[in-house]
């Protein structure tokens, strides 16, 4: 059994990560920047060490650092969180190289995943049905223009080494495509050191949806449902929820076994999400596969009763499964609480938290690094919190989670409370009808 896990992540996932290893009696190492030595995690962990200044490139991408701070503190195991080291094959190679053992799947699933167009390539060859679009990288633009003429406007330009959103481009005509195709190659390189790009024909009125599967190291792989992702923002998702209020049981059940054929045909261990576009005819195309933990894994928690992370922990020890698949049990949805002015185009807002208070009560989990005094850092992300609530219908859950944002108290920053209250009142989502573009659509203030 794992003995000493060092957290290579920061915020709520750090201390979600070191409270799943406290209950199965494993210690805890915490690495922090400068920034962030005031952070829970630092605070919460058995040890924490210091791998460098604010900037991420300077600590929690600095592989040295980190691999030094593990084999300083004796740590047997790494786990990356989401972001940052999770998805790095390179990383991977280096925890096996060292002995470390890596709690997530193999460097070989991360390569061949990581690669959007390779991705796409493997899932269809497994049988699951994906956006009609290009075979592979494109060329160049006369390989785009005559691509996008066989399978028809709009299309999506997507960097093969994508994510966040950088580096896509909607395409409307030939005529755009001849400028975005340049921008988006731009983009692509500056984020990703990787210019390369695929083409999907764009499906429209879609909804995002999302299959959780969970394999070992024996072969085993199951699904775990769906969440729905469909609110929002610049591809920035701002409200998940679990199961979707669109999706049947035949089309879960449909959904759940191509996405486990999926998983087993890289080999796949640990918790994994492939994501999938979702029609108003209920047609489902795979999008991406992501290898590691999910932000929103807490909506398949409380759906399910279960802990994704205790079990992730289990199975990188080399335990076999011991997660079924269930039908949900609950309705949950959470809300991302970000430090963010939706008032003002939903602008950063970095600073010190003056107060905070956490909602209680039954069917309300708050997973949040933050407190009164804590200063968030401008270097990362804005994540405060994430909000759930469960209930056992969706409507309970709505009714729940619009009590708990009403409870939620936090001043001196801006956040994106407003906003999600304003979303649980909306009859558009309390009816279910929200796509991807709802957003691009509506002006959350007069829905």
């Amino acid at each position: 059994m794992i003995k000493k896990v060092l957290i290579a992540n920061r915020s709520e996932i750090a201390l979600r990560v070191i409270r799943a290893c406290k209950e199965l009696g494993i210690s805890t190492v915490a690495v922090y920047s400068e920034a962030d030595r005031e952070s829970l995690h630092v605070k919460f962990a058995d040890e924490a060490v210091c791998i460098g200044p604010a900037p991420s490139r300077e600590s929690y991408l600095k592989i040295p650092s980190i691999i030094s701070a593990a084999m300083i503190t004796n740590a047997d195991a790494i786990h990356p969180g989401y972001g940052f080291m999770a998805e790095n094959d390179k990383f991977v190679d280096i925890c096996d190289d060292h002995g470390i053992t890596f709690i997530g799947p193999s460097a070989d699933a991360i390569r061949r995943m990581g690669n959007k167009s390779v991705a796409k390539d493997t899932m269809r060859s497994a049988g699951v049905p994906v956006v009609p679009g290009s075979l592979g990288v494109v060329k160049d633009l006369a390989d785009a223009v005559k691509i996008c003429n066989e399978i028809g406007y709009p299309v999506m330009l997507k960097a093969v080494a994508g994510g966040g959103g950088k580096g896509m481009r909607m395409v409307q005509s030939e005529s755009e495509l001849k400028n975005a195709f340049g921008m988006a190659q731009s983009e692509a390189d500056a984020f990703f050191s990787n210019p390369d790009l695929y083409i999907e024909k764009l499906v429209m009125a879609s909804r995002h949806i999302e299959i959780q599967v969970f394999g070992d190291k024996h072969g085993n792989v199951i699904h775990l449902n769906e969440r729905e992702c469909s609110t929002q923002r610049r591809h920035q998702k701002l409200i998940e929820e679990a199961p979707s209020p669109i999706i049947n049981e035949e089309l879960r059940r449909k959904m759940g076994e191509v996405s486990v054929k999926g998983a087993k045909a890289v080999g796949y261990y640990g918790p994994g999400t492939i994501e999938y576009l979702v029609d108003n005819e209920l047609n489902f195309y795979f999008m991406e596969m992501n290898t590691r933990i999910q932000v929103e894994h807490p909506v398949t928690e409380e759906s399910l009763g279960i802990d994704l992370i205790k079990e992730q922990i289990m199975v990188a020890a080399g335990e076999k499964l011991t997660l079924k698949e269930s039908a949900p049990k609950f309705h949950s949805i959470e809300c991302r609480i970000n430090a963010e002015d939706p008032e003002n185009n939903f602008r950063p807002s970095p600073g010190k938290i003056e107060v905070f208070h956490a909602p209680g009560g039954h069917g309300v989990r708050t997973d949040s690094h933050a407190y009164q005094g804590y200063v968030i850092p401008s270097n990362y992300d804005s994540l405060i919190a994430k909000l759930i609530t469960r209930g056992a219908t969706r409507s309970e859950a709505i009714a729940k989670m619009y009590r708990a944002l009403d409870e939620f108290i936090i001043e001196g920053v801006k956040t994106t409370i407003p906003f999600h209250k304003k979303m649980m009142t909306n009859p558009d989502f309390i009816a279910g009808n929200i796509d991807t573009k709802y957003l691009e659509r509506n002006d959350w203030k007069s829905i």
